[in-house]
């Protein structure tokens, strides 16, 4: 609800003279704020309202909003956020910090061209994994940084997210009651279940000062790194949440976007960096929450009238309705020779099985790496992959896949598994859990097995002609796992794969 009128403040804001000339002045608005880009300068403006989620109803309230996000901003893109600018009443009209009485404030910042934001990227179709996986490690670099507040009780606070939404629900009329009842009743059984999860994880630490709008509109591409901004600084309550729920929204709003590969790369390169495994089984719920804010937020905005807003509104809540309809576990491993593109055709499916973001990836160059304690691009020597060591790998896989199981997710494990003891430990994961378990092995030709290998560049495998050689000397004995033609392109042969799981899946 508008509760003040700002025509002065924006006349003022949108005058180029106010800027020394700089040119046309272009505004970008949304519920709760309006940016104004004048040269080189960005000028933030927090809109006159009064809303469930957040006060802007005074100019002293809005100075204090603007000082504290310049504070919270400056920890992910210190390089943008350049200061604040009192916006005071003065005889010839409204100037930037005169000793007249306040009437409204800016946070001034650093300009960056619009088509650097990552919603602009994903539309004109610019994102790619490099890039997402580079996000993956700034998310979680930043979360890192963030201090841990054990006091803060876990499902409770998930609990205040709901009686957060059920309000902003209610604020729009694009929903009808019995629709924001449904949801409501879904949302708070869901909770019950996963209560335990959700205190564990907030006695461990991980619930934190979060950036708390973590979507593709909030990050901007500054210097060739991935920069967070814009985070929630006007009710602690939305970002003093679970990391989880924090990773959430970037995954919701990719999957929104038809991305499905990106959001489940980030999520899987997330918790590869974290090692926050255990919480996977949140994602979907955490994902359906999430959508479930755009929902409310966007029904919200449907008011002004503008044509689209409420189908897309309704579009978020067919998305959080989704997620929260029961996905069954089940393991799927893919197995082949190196160079067969086992990796490939596991991140090609796993965007397909479970509801989103996905199946959790569970690789053994990945796992080796992190065995070791490096990088996944550094290089293992060779004593990496004695045999003893890659036993380890094989039973460790086998440990967290069965633990993932067991908290009904969903499981892409993607190794070599070309010796029967190896095919059997991944088989008997599911058979633990109590789950379907399904392996594919990928069939290549010799030769174009060697032909790949000696052309990769930059891959996480360190595996060599030579190791290949030796594998295809070894042999893999009788393998009882589904064949599938390794040379078909991935995305194809995911799809195909998916739809035939799906069944299966009930």
């Amino acid at each position: 609800m508008r509760v003040e009128d700002q025509s002065d403040t924006r006349k003022f804001l949108c005058d180029p003279r106010t800027h020394g000339g700089a040119g046309p002045v272009e505004l970008v608005e949304t519920h709760i704020s309006a940016v104004f880009l004048a040269g080189r300068r960005a000028y933030k403006l927090k809109q006159a309202v009064r809303l469930p989620y957040a006060d802007f109803s005074t100019p002293g309230i809005r100075l204090a909003a603007c000082e504290k996000e310049l504070e919270l901003n400056r920890a992910t893109a210190p390089e943008l956020y350049l200061g604040v600018r009192r916006i005071t009443r003065e005889p010839g009209g409204p100037a930037f910090d005169g000793p007249g009485p306040l009437i409204d404030a800016v946070v001034e910042m650093e300009r960056f061209e619009q088509d650097s934001l990552f919603d602009r990227m994903a539309q004109a179709g610019r994102l790619d994994a490099p890039l997402i996986r580079a996000l993956a490690a700034e998310i979680a670099a930043a979360h890192d940084a963030a201090r841990p507040l054990p006091d803060e009780p876990g499902a409770a606070n998930i609990e205040g997210v709901l009686d957060i939404n059920r309000a902003g629900f209610g604020e729009s009329d694009v929903f009808a009651e019995d629709e924001i009842e449904a949801i409501d009743s879904a949302f708070r059984s869901r909770l019950g279940t996963l209560a335990p999860l959700l205190d564990k994880r907030a006695r461990a630490g991980f619930i934190r000062r979060c950036h708390g709008d973590l979507h593709l509109r909030n990050i901007c591409l500054w210097q060739g790194r991935p920069r967070l901004f814009d985070c929630i600084d006007f009710n602690d309550r939305l970002a003093i949440i679970d990391l989880l729920y924090d990773l959430a929204f970037m995954a919701m709003d990719l999957w929104h976007r038809g991305r499905k590969d990106f959001a489940n790369l980030l999520v899987n390169r997330y918790l590869d960096r974290t090692g926050q495994e255990e919480g996977f089984a949140l994602m979907p719920f955490f994902t359906a929450l999430r959508a479930a804010v755009r929902a409310h937020v966007t029904a919200t905005q449907a008011a002004s009238g503008r044509p689209g807003l409420a189908e897309e509104a309704r579009s978020y809540y067919r998305l959080a309705m989704a997620c929260l309809a029961p996905e069954p576990a089940r393991l799927v491993a893919i197995g082949g020779l190196s160079g067969s593109g086992k990796s490939t055709v596991a991140s090609a499916l796993a965007p397909h099985l479970g509801a989103p973001p996905g199946a959790r990836l569970v690789e053994s160059d990945l796992a080796r790496k992190a065995m070791f304690g490096v990088e996944p691009e550094t290089r293992l020597p060779p004593e990496a992959y004695r045999p003893d060591v890659s036993d380890r790998v094989y039973a460790a896989m086998a440990d967290r896949s069965q633990a993932l199981l067991r908290q009904g997710a969903v499981v892409v494990a993607d190794a070599v598994y070309d010796r029967p003891e190896r095919r059997a430990g991944i088989a008997a994961a599911a058979e633990a859990a109590g789950v379907p378990f399904t392996g594919l092995w990928l069939d290549v030709a010799p030769q174009i097995l060697r032909d790949r290998v000696a052309a990769r560049r930059d891959s996480v495998s360190d595996a060599t002609g030579d190791v290949l050689e030796a594998q295809l000397a070894r042999g893999t004995g009788e393998i009882r796992w589904r064949h599938v033609d390794g040379t078909c392109p991935a995305g194809e042969q995911a799809g195909a794969l998916a739809a035939e799981l799906q069944p299966e899946e009930g």
